[in-house]
This record gives C-alpha cells, structure tokens and sequence, in this order.
C-alpha cells in the first residue's frame, strides 16, 4: 500500500513516484484483475452493475497507475525508465489481448446485451455494450486457437516494434547538433532563437551556440537563418532521422521497422477476415469504406493542387526575381516564404512574438474556454508535478470541481517532441456512486524562458496550444458517467480532432485575439495594423499546406491499403508515388520522412491519418455556426458543449454533430476559411 500508484488518488502524487514503483504496481494490479476477471466472467445471470460496472472499475484501476508511467516515459525519458516501460508495456500488452480473446468474458457480455432490460440502460451504457462486442471480435474472441495464439503473437510484436519506432526518432533528434562559434553563421536567426542556441550550448558547457533538431531549435534556423548551407545542413539532419541517410546514417535505422510493422499489421488483419490493415482500421471509424476516404482526399487534393501550384510559382518568382534564387530547394521553401510573407503583409511570425507570451496566452485560453463553456478555469496549488515547469489547474462549474489538468508547456531533454493530450484519469461512476472526475495531461514543446525573458509565442505555436485544450475539454467536460464512452473513449478516431480544431478558431478572431495577445513589457493590445496583417495573412500558401498534409493522408491510407503479404509495400515507395501526384514542391532523394512519422508507426493514426482533414470539415462547418451567431454567442457556446463535448462517444460522432448543427456537414466552410474556393 506504500506505493503511490496502487492508491488511485485523483491527482497522482508525482513527489513520490519512483521507477521502482513501476514494476511492481503493474503486476499486481495485472494479478489482481485476472482472478477477479475469473470470476465476473463465470457468473450465471450478468447484468449491467453485476458486470460492465466491475469490469470498468479494473479497467481504470490499471489506467490509472498505466497513464502516469506511460506519461513520464514521453515527458522525462531515460535509459532507466525506458527499459521498464518497455518490460510493463509488454505485460499489458499480453493481458490486453488474453482480455479481448476471453471467450467466458464475451459470453457474458453477450447474456448482458441480451436481457429483456437491455433496452431500460441509457444510451452510453448500451452503446458501452456495443463497443465491447465489437472489440471482442476485433480482438479475435472468434478465432480457432492456433489463429488465437498467432494474432496475440503479433500483437506482442507490434507493440515491440512501435515502441522501438518511436524511442529510434527520440534518439536520432536528441543526438544530433551543430555547434557554431561564430554568430555571422546564424545572421537572420531571431534574438529569441539566438538566446535557446546560446542555452543550448552552455548546458553542452560549450562556447557560443548550438543548433538541435527540436522544433524551437530547428524551426527559426529553416525560417530566418541567412546562410544557406547551415539551412541545407539542418534540413538534411532533419529529414532523415532514424534512416540509412544523412548524418546518423544507419544508427538508429527505422526502415527495418517499418517493413515488419506494416507486414504484422497486414497479417493481423487478414486473421480477422479483412483484406487490409486500412479495412480493419475503418471498423472503429466515422467513414464507412476506404473508397469514401480516397474519394475525400482526391476531391481535397483537386481543389487544393491547383492553388498550391500558384502559389508555388509566385513563391519561385519572388526567389528568382529578387533573390537571384534559380532553383528553389526544399531547405529554401520555409525562408523565402517567410520574406515573402513580409513583403506581403508586411508581418511575420518573430514581429508578433511580443504580443504572445505565455503568461498571457495561457489565462486568455482560458478566459475564452470559460466564456464559451460556462466554467472557471483556477490554479490547482497543492498538486504534485514532474517538473517545476509544470502547473495543475482546476476547471469548475458554479463553484463545484469536474475536471483537472497539468500544462508541460516547454521542451527539454527526455522529453519527445510535437504536442499532445493524454488522459491521466477518466470520468467514471463507480458501484458506490462515486464519480471520478477527468484528469489530462497537456503537453507542448515552447521555448523555455531565456535569460530572464518570458516565453514568448509565434502565432503558430498559439494555435497549438488552443488545439491541444480542445482535446483536452473533450476529455474533461465529459458528463458520461460510463468509462468506455466517456470523454474521449470509444469516439470514432476521424471525429476526435473535431474539437481541436474547432477552438483553433478563437486564435483568428479580433475579439478573442484582443483576451489572448498583450505586449509582455507594455501590457498594450495588439495595434489594429498588425491585427489587420495577422488576419490578412491567414491564409497565405493555404494550398500548399493542404497540399502536405493530404499527401502525408494519402501515403498513409494507400500504403495500409496496397501492402500485401506477397508483395510488400516499400513504405519510401509509395511516397514518392504519393509526391509524385500531389506534392508541388521536390524534395532531395536522401528526404526520409516515412522513417520518422510517428503518428501511424507509432502513434494511433495507421491508416488514419486523414482523421486531420476529416474532422477539419466538421471543425470548420461547427465554427460557421458561430459565426452566424456570434463567436461568444451563449446558446451556441452552450449548444456545442451539451451536444459535442459533453456526450464523449455515448452516440455515433454524426448523431451528435447533426445535434448541434441541425444538418450533416459541409466541405464548403472549410473551403471558404482557408480561400481556396475563391483562389481556385
């Protein structure tokens, strides 16, 4: 009992936390649940409490103690930590899948869903209910023995893989840097930028500066940096991490990696009775085939291409014309854009940093999420963190406690990049009629304060930040009092960026701008000009940023849908076949980017990766209702909350959205906020 991960408290004693802990909670509570599994899955008339509710209580008592050690793996890596993650994650990855094969445990549920009271249980109990049925056969609860033995196999062995995945792409950035003495090797680069390279070569105990492949790092060099070569050198470095080129040539190769991810994936679902992995990945999705996601991206791409096109030759112009510039190359595209950028609008990313410091951004999110949601967002003091970085808040209605998170919102050593939301505790009714209320953490990758002077934002990173705390009130305003459908549990994965990317808007709009942006040494707003060029500019190179990110879309879904076990898919093959169409801007052939996309080797988007575009339609029609309204318009604020944040995954996503909407979505909206139909 003296070990802090057994005692399922609402906010994790992080103090006291220790890698010895770890081990040990995860077995015990694997031991546990295993003979009390043995027994609610032989009892002779299961019912809702007799059953689904004991069940929960388990699942929780092990994510509780499993998120903190998952979340510290990805936010305070070591060699140590690592080693134990990876021994716990192979135990419940075992445990996972003898629990979704547990034929007695299916029986049950299936007595459950057949009573003559099925139908008296709520909504998101039956939908509960549904969800697991479905995930019994998707765990291969059906599958002859030998079938049974073979899919638990590979479900060992892709958690193995992916985990290497993604510990080879931590690596292959932390072990690259450039050292530079001389400060005319960085002329353009930001005082900011500056300021993190000089950090960054004292914590090395070198002189003057050092440039890493972490994005504050890496970012302002591709964007600002003069000097050519050093841009070239960095770009290289940057796109072939964790592959056979550049300089860690082969250190920490993922192209082995892939080939056998994408081969067990392939023959998982093949056990299951799918012809693909993408098939298999589409039963838990809001789109019903792999013919209406090509069928999106293809319609995506013919109206994006032709802007992207345009813009990529009024970018070629300008480079040419008033940069001597022939040939434009990739490590080119993120500094001429920029200039060009300023010639424009007159405006760029660094000119607007003074107006977005932390200090400022971080209590105007929340000004605007307790407008819009009708709660109080206050610090949580007496909360344990990880990192002196780190603060708890509280979010309250009407005076009463129903959520509570922590915000990592800078980069540092062992911590792995990009932005997420994770969830540390879910909402939950237990036996007793406790609730255990929602708990996320958020995590960014700023600038740390340098030399004294606050963090201070590009507009870019604010828009992050805003998209990550939607993810987070989709976990935490949830009023499901089910585990499996609560917050964001058992939402279809190509719905789940709805609300991320719906509050990205507050980012763009003159009267929340004027809660989120003041001077950090003034306290002034934002100068209406600078508002007007901000605005202004939104949308410049919107094509060319489609463009990317449907040809990442594309590349994932084409290459979960064309490998076969009889012709395996060169992951590198099918993106240049993907570029080949798509893309308007040639990269270098050492460009490995495959071999550090995280997101569908890694992470959970295999053959989801264009759940982004998906939900960005849903994102940007829901938003067009608050433009109609009002962006602060009470009863729509209102309305998107009780029909979208509050309801988690107790409803099919398209029920809900028609809820709020009145109507199915519309491309149209989208198309409208990035000014493609009208470039086009």
């Amino acid at each position: 009992m003296n070990n802090p991960l057994l005692t399922d408290e609402l906010l994790p004693r992080f103090n006291h936390i220790r890698i010895e802990h770890m081990e040990p909670a995860i077995d015990q509570i694997l031991s546990e649940n295993r003979m009390k599994i043995q027994s609610l899955a032989t009892q002779e008339d299961p019912a809702w409490h007799t059953l689904a509710v004991p069940m929960q209580g388990l699942d929780e008592h092990l994510n509780n103690a499993w998120s903190v050690i998952s979340h510290l793996n990805g936010v305070a890596n070591s060699d140590e930590l690592r080693k134990i993650y990876k021994k716990c994650l192979d135990r419940i990855t075992e445990y996972s899948t003898e629990l979704s094969q547990n034929e007695q445990l299916c029986e049950a549920y299936k007595k459950l869903a057949a009573r003559d009271d099925f139908k008296d249980l709520d909504q998101a109990q039956q939908k509960a209910i549904e969800n697991t049925l479905r995930d019994f056969r998707l765990g291969g609860v059906d599958l002859p023995a030998e079938k049974k033995a073979r899919y638990a196999e590979l479900k060992m062995e892709l958690a193995d893989l992916s985990n290497s995945f993604s510990d080879n792409v931590l690596d292959a950035t932390e072990h690259w840097y450039r050292h530079l003495t001389d400060a005319k090797d960085l002329a353009g680069v930001p005082e900011s930028a500056l300021a993190g390279a000089r950090q960054a070569a004292q914590q090395r105990n070198l002189d003057g500066y050092v440039i890493t492949l972490d994005f504050p790092s890496f970012y302002p060099v591709m964007t600002y940096c003069d000097n050519r070569d050093l841009r070239r050198e960095v770009y290289e470095a940057f796109v072939t991490r964790a592959s056979d080129q550049g300089p860690d040539a082969g250190t920490w190769d993922n192209t082995p990696l892939m080939a056998e991810i994408l081969k067990r994936r392939h023959a998982l679902a093949q056990l299951l009775g799918f012809d693909n992995y993408a098939e298999r990945s589409l039963a838990t999705k809001m789109a019903r085939s792999g013919e209406e996601v090509m069928s999106f991206l293809n319609e995506l791409a013919k109206k994006a291409k032709p802007v992207a096109e345009k813009e990529v030759d009024e970018l070629r112009a300008f480079a040419r014309d008033e940069h001597g510039i022939e040939d434009l190359e990739a490590w080119d595209i993120g500094y001429y854009s920029e200039k060009l950028s300023q010639k424009l609008y007159d405006i760029s990313a660094e000119t607007l940093r003074p107006w977005f410091p932390v200090d400022r951004v971080v209590p105007g999110l929340f000004k605007v999420t307790e407008r819009l949601f009708e709660v109080q967002i206050e610090q949580e003091p007496d909360a344990e963190t990880w990192h002196q970085d780190v603060t708890a808040y509280r979010i309250s209605r009407n005076g009463e406690p129903i959520a509570y998170f922590y915000l990592d919102p800078f980069a540092r050593q062992g911590k792995r990049g990009g932005a997420w939301m994770a969830d540390c505790r879910v909402r939950w009714r237990n036996l007793r009629g406790t609730v255990q209320l929602p708990v996320a953490f958020l995590n960014c990758n700023f600038t740390p304060p340098v030399d004294g002077q606050p963090s201070l934002l590009t507009h870019d990173e604010v828009t992050t930040l805003f998209h990550e705390f939607g993810h987070g009130l989709h976990h935490m305003l949830t009023q499901v009092d089910v585990a499996d459908v609560s917050g964001i549990n058992g939402v279809a994965w190509d719905a789940v960026e709805l609300p991320s990317q719906f509050l990205e808007n507050w980012c763009w709009h003159p009267d929340s701008l004027a809660i989120i942006a003041a001077h950090h040494e003034t306290g002034e707003p934002l100068p209406q000009d600078m508002l007007d060029k901000l605005l202004a500019a939104k949308n410049f190179q919107a094509g060319m940023q489609m463009v990317r990110q449907l040809e990442f879309s594309l590349f994932d879904f084409r290459l979960h849908t064309e490998f076969t076990g009889a012709a395996p898919t060169n992951p590198l093959d099918v993106h240049r076949q993907v570029r080949d169409e798509i893309a308007v801007i040639k990269t270098p052939e050492f460009n490995r980017f495959p071999n550090s996309f995280s997101h569908i080797f890694s992470g959970g988007y295999a053959a989801g990766y264009y759940s982004y575009k998906w939900a960005e339609v849903l994102a940007a029609d829901a938003f067009s209702a608050f433009e109609e309204n009002g962006i602060f318009d009470a009863e729509t604020g209102r309305s998107f909350r009780k029909n979208i944040l509050e309801k988690g995954g107790s409803r099919e996503p398209m029920e809900l959205f028609k809820a709020f909407r009145g109507r199915e979505p519309k491309v149209d909206a989208l198309l409208r906020q990035t000014g493609i139909t009208a470039a086009a």
